[in-house]
């Protein structure tokens, strides 16, 4: 399956504030594994640039006054993109800034069913602890001495790094042999045996509805329903 592992930088943080987008940068991913395919570029914001912004990334708004507008590079990122999933940190506030440039030209939004949110999925792996971008790339070893500042294109290559751990994707690229000879394999070790008397539910009947009615709420071509659709097979395989 193609992903494309996104990340952006502004000129602040709201964008019916007048805060512009100054960068993006996009990973391809097959199955999770990048195939080294990127997308990147520097846009102009036809605004200055706030002290704080600048100290985050470090553009300026002298580097950036040369850079194409948003509209001259919309259809090649809308092109590179296509109608993969997208893989983002903290999404609401990448998708939200993208989605106001693209209303500036009469472009059709992104929708939030293809995105997949890695702060959300780190909140559930995680819950309780630090999830920022830096955090998780301390938690599972991923080299961060080329990170002096924040970038687009880097923090989008630290982040395909992370989904691939927090989606099982590393272990899963190294496991050769056939998923019929895995199962095989699984239901041939003794140490894999079904309770006799089942965990009880960690979740309410009420959080169980609620959680269905927001899944039914993101359409039928939300991301979540192709893990619903995996999730008997995933459960029969280990018993």
């Amino acid at each position: 399956m193609r992903e494309i592992v996104l990340d952006t930088e502004t000129t602040g943080l709201d964008p019916l504030r007048g805060d512009r987008l100054v960068e993006i940068g996009c990973v391809e991913m097959l199955n999770r594994i990048p195939t080294g395919q990127s997308f990147h570029v520097y846009i102009n914001p036809e605004r200055d640039m706030p002290v704080e912004a600048f100290n985050v990334h470090g553009l300026s708004a002298e580097f950036l006054s040369d850079k194409p507008l948003f509209a001259a590079i919309a259809d090649e990122f809308l092109a590179f993109i296509a109608d993969s999933p997208l893989v983002i940190h903290n999404a609401s506030f990448d998708v939200g800034f993208l989605n106001a440039e693209l209303a500036r030209l009469g472009r059709v939004a992104l929708g939030f069913d293809r995105v997949v949110d890695t702060l959300a999925l780190a909140r559930r792996r995680h819950p309780g602890g630090p999830n920022r971008l830096d955090d998780l790339c301390g938690r599972y070893g991923i080299d961060l001495s080329r990170r002096t500042k924040h970038g687009a294109l880097l923090d989008s290559e630290l982040l395909a790094e992370v989904y691939a751990e927090l989606a099982g994707g590393r272990q899963a690229a190294l496991v050769l042999d056939t998923a019929e000879a895995n199962a095989a394999r699984l239901a041939g070790n003794a140490a894999v045996r079904q309770r006799p008397v089942p965990l009880p539910p960690r979740i309410s009947p009420d959080e169980a509805a609620a959680h269905a009615a927001f899944v039914a709420s993101l359409g039928e071509g939300a991301l979540w329903k192709d893990y619903e659709a995996a999730e008997p097979e995933a459960v029969a395989a280990v018993g």
